[in-house]
This record gives C-alpha cells, structure tokens and sequence, in this order.
C-alpha cells in the first residue's frame, strides 16, 4: 500500500470509547462521535473505504491525491466538500489480509474476487456540515471513456487496473502488494474521471468500502431496520425476508442491499434499498444514543480499524468537527436521471442510458448549483444579497422554465451541442432527447404562445428558428427542436456527442423513469420493493 491511503490504525477510537460517559462532552470525544457518523453515512453501501483528495488527473478537479494540494474539507471552490463512495466486491481487509473463510462464508457472496465498483455514490456535504446529499449513480451506467471506449461504468475500475497491471510488469515488476497498489490507484483515478465527465461535478474526496466492513459495522449498531412491501427469496444474493419491518443483522443485511434479481426495476430497485438501508443506519445512529454507548462506540472503532482506509492527506478530525450537528432529516438520497434502463450496449450487453447534460443539470439543482463566480456575486452590496430582475434580458428571468431541446435529425449529439450552447448563454436545461421519428422535419422553438419572452430570446440566440405555437404547453415550458436543416449555433465541446448519447435505449426510451427521494429522518424505516 503506498503512503496515499492507510487502514485507520492511527486514530484511536477503542479506548476513547469505553471512557466513562462522564466525559462524552471532551471536544476529543465528541470529534470521534462525529468522525463515526461520517464514517456510518459513508461507509453504509458496499467495497472498501478509502478517502482522499482528488488526484491531479484529467477532467477530475485540480487537486492531488494525498496532502500535498492545501484545500482542506470544506474549502473547495464551491464552499462543500463532494465525496465519490463506490463499493466493490473486496474480499480483503483494509490491511489488505485475505479474508478468512469463516468471514467468507459471513458475506454470502463466494470467494471469487472481481475490481467491478458495483455501488457508486456522490456525497455533498456542505462547507458548515449542516446537511449532506447522497446521488447514486447505477451500477450499470452506460458512459464513453476516452481511453477504453464504450462502457458501463462499474467496469472503468477494473479497466485502468488491469492496464497498470499490464505497464508495470512490462516495467518488471513482480506480482506483489506494491505492484497491486499502485494498480489499485489507477483504477481509482479513472474511476473519479468518469465519473467526474458524467456528473459535471469536481471529486474533492474518494471513498470505498469492503464487503466484510458492510457487516461488520452493521453488527456493530445491533442490526437495522428495514421494511419490505412483499416478502423476497431469491437465492443467488441470500435475500430471503418476510413482508414488513424487520431488523437484519451483517450477513442479512448484506444480502438485502445486494439483491438485484426478482425486482421490478433491477438495478435501480437495488439502489432504493441501499439508499433505504443508509437513511435507517443514519436514523438509527444519529437518534438513538448509539454512539454514546461504550460498548457499541468501541464495536464500531473496531470495525472501522479493520475495514476503512484513508490517505494522508486527509484532516480526518476536521471533517468530522464540521458534521457534529449533522440530523437524519438533513440527510437526503436520490438517483441521477437515466433515459432507458433496458439498453444495450455495443456487444449486446443490457445497460442504463443516460443524457449527460442531463446528469449536469440535475446534479447543479440536487446539488446546489454551479459554484460561485465573480461575476454572479459581484454587484450585491451588503444589505443585498438578491441581484435585482433584468426586465430586458428574458434569459436572465428564467427561473420556473422549462427547456427541453429535441433532436429531430440523424446526426448523433446534435441536440446536446444545442443544449450545451443554451447552457452557455444561462438557460437551464430540463431535458435533452430524441424527438419521435416523423414528427418534425425543421428546426422550430415550441411555446405556448409565440410572443412568449423566453422563446423570443431563445429563437433569436440559436440563430432565428422559427416559433410555433403548442397549445399544449403552459407559458413555462419551452421546446427546441433541432432537425436536418439546424444551422444555428452548437457547443461541440461541451456536448460531448460521443458520451451524451451512448448505447442504444429500449423500448421504454421516452417512459418517465423516476426514482425516490427521501431523507433519513422520521421514526420508522421506509418500505421498498
């Protein structure tokens, strides 16, 4: 293992732990309290945990995996903190020890270890800790990566591993633990820059954890309760549970999260039983005096020596301090917007397609937005903190519209480059998609009314498309259709044609495919699939 990550052996939780709760109001030991509610909130899916700032690697942020970069948690550009958390089938400790086959037999899951990431999760958690925001993006995620092409996404890991596998053998290097390390950190790296190109979002910390430490820091709080709308037994995961509210312990639990066979949504369904898991596991811990109990404080140090690794750059005292008021109901779960989840991909493999500028736009709003910017905060003097309505710009009172943008045409990535170009001049895109085949033949701008301001605005910006009126649509919705004839402006660059329309969809293309959003508050756990 290189200097860049390390087991948590150095903090010393277990002894801090079975000290009298005569002192449990020590800044010490409340820092500790605070720095396991991290560690249950991040570490609640599935892999190894790993924590660091993001390395200085293309597309991913400007930071350096390690110490070395000086922006500590909190102090990024955009005032959060924004954590990647992916899980894969590790069937290793943090040490990397193999697995016992006692501790093997615990995780229901074989002995046969693969790199997949399997759960992928972006975590914001602001610069004053007072919430945090948890996006799961789908194991199966159809993305283009510039170095290996078409892909799903949990397979990028596994990719630059295994090509590092390859350069450093023919450097001579032996198959060794350095060797694996050194891998390890590749596959990390081209892991955060998908990601990164997917979501739009810069990566300050990185974050995985193992299957045993999924267990062990479940058995460590006593079990969680979950609740199932109908009774599951699917063999390949272990899943095998009664209807309704049930505490599940390590094991159980593991093969609950796990299951994606026999669920109506597949992969997706699987996601809302992570997220729910992860809001009761935050519920409980946050709520129920968890972590003032000595005996359950020192199972959950050990777990997390065992399990969770970090690097040396990270200020792991600090982050927790800024989580210290951190409430369940200020924990919230969502999924990023997918277009089809019975795609396929270029072998025939099934995958989920998504609309990258989409991703964008959804995780500037799930998220908080763009980061400030001199020039949307220059002007408001104190006293002010609202910039005043621009009456003669219709795209700087766009709040509440709607843009959809249609491609009409053959050529892939056209109505990205559109969007792209719209995103640009401070529209907001709501969505970007394939028109039905037949419908259009020009290039037009729908709206209500064609005196409408935003379409006017519109039009004239993409070059004068012509405006059509839908009665249909209500005064805040505005649809662009780009055809064979568009000859206005595109943002190529921005659009990424090659990842925005990757993968053929199925045949619910066009189908509202939503998933849930909740929070980890309330006194009961939420029921699923």
């Amino acid at each position: 293992m290189t200097e860049k990550y390390r087991p948590v052996r150095d903090i010393q939780a277990a002894p801090v732990a079975v000290q009298s709760t005569k002192q449990a109001g020590h800044p010490v030991f409340r820092s500790l309290i605070a720095f396991l509610s991290v560690v249950v909130l991040l570490v609640s899916g599935l892999g190894y945990f790993a924590v660091g700032k993001v390395g200085d690697v293309a597309n991913a942020g400007k930071l350096s995996l390690g110490g070395g970069s000086g922006v500590k948690a909190g102090e990024a550009a955009d005032g959060a903190t924004d954590i990647l958390l992916v899980g894969s089938d590790s069937r290793s400790d943090a040490q990397g020890n193999a697995l016992s086959e006692e501790e093997l037999a615990l995780l229901r899951a074989g002995d046969e270890e693969n790199d997949n990431t399997d759960t992928i999760m972006v975590i914001r958690v602001p610069n004053d800790g007072s919430s945090a925001t948890a996006v799961s993006i789908p194991r199966d995620t159809y993305i283009h990566d510039e170095e290996y092409g078409n892909m799903k996404i949990n397979g990028v890991y596994g990719a630059y591993k295994d090509a590092r596998i390859t350069e450093l053998m023919d450097e001579g290097f032996s198959a060794d633990a350095e060797m694996e390390s050194l891998a390890k950190e590749s596959g990390r790296e081209g892991l955060i820059n998908a990601v990164s190109d997917l979501t739009g979002v810069t990566v300050d910390h990185y974050a995985e954890i193992g299957l045993l430490g999924f267990v062990l820091l479940t058995d460590a709080v006593g079990g969680v309760e979950v609740c199932l709308n109908n009774a599951v037994d699917e063999p390949l995961s272990g899943a095998n549970f009664p209807a309704g509210r049930q505490t599940l312990g390590g094991s159980d639990a593991l093969s609950y999260v796990r299951q994606r066979h026999d669920l109506p949504r597949g992969d997706l369904d699987r996601i809302v039983r992570q997220q729910s898991y992860m809001a009761s596991l935050v519920n409980q811990v946050l709520s129920s005096g968890t972590l003032t109990n000595p005996s359950k404080l020192s199972d959950l140090a050990n777990a997390v020596m065992r399990s969770v690794i970090i690097d040396d750059g990270w200020d792991v005292m600090g982050f927790a301090t800024q989580l210290q008021n951190l409430a369940g109901g200020n924990v919230t779960f969502s999924t990023i917007p997918v277009t089809s989840i019975d795609g396929v991909g270029d072998y025939g493999e099934s995958v989920v397609t998504v609309d990258v500028n989409q991703v964008h736009a959804f995780f500037e709003d799930a998220l908080g937005g763009a980061e400030p910017t001199e020039s949307n905060t220059e002007g408001n003097s104190e006293g002010n903190t609202e910039a005043p309505a621009n009456t003669e710009d219709p795209a700087a009172n766009l709040a509440g519209t709607e843009v959809h943008v249609l491609n009409a045409s053959y050529t892939e990535g056209l109505a990205s480059g559109v969007a792209a170009f719209l995103q640009e001049q401070g529209y907001t895109i709501t969505e970007t998609g394939n028109a039905a085949e037949g419908l259009y033949y020009e290039s037009q701008v729908l709206a209500a009314d064609e005196t409408n301001a935003q379409a006017l605005a519109i039009s004239e910006a993409l070059g004068g498309l012509p405006i059509m009126v839908n009665s249909s649509l209500d005064d805040n919705t505005i649809i662009v259709v780009s055809a064979g004839d568009y000859a206005g402006p595109t943002a190529v660059s921005n659009a990424v044609t090659e990842t925005s329309a990757v993968g053929q969809p199925g045949a619910d293309l066009g189908e509202k495919i939503e998933s849930p959003e909740f929070d980890a508050g309330g006194d009961g756990p939420r029921c699923v699939n």
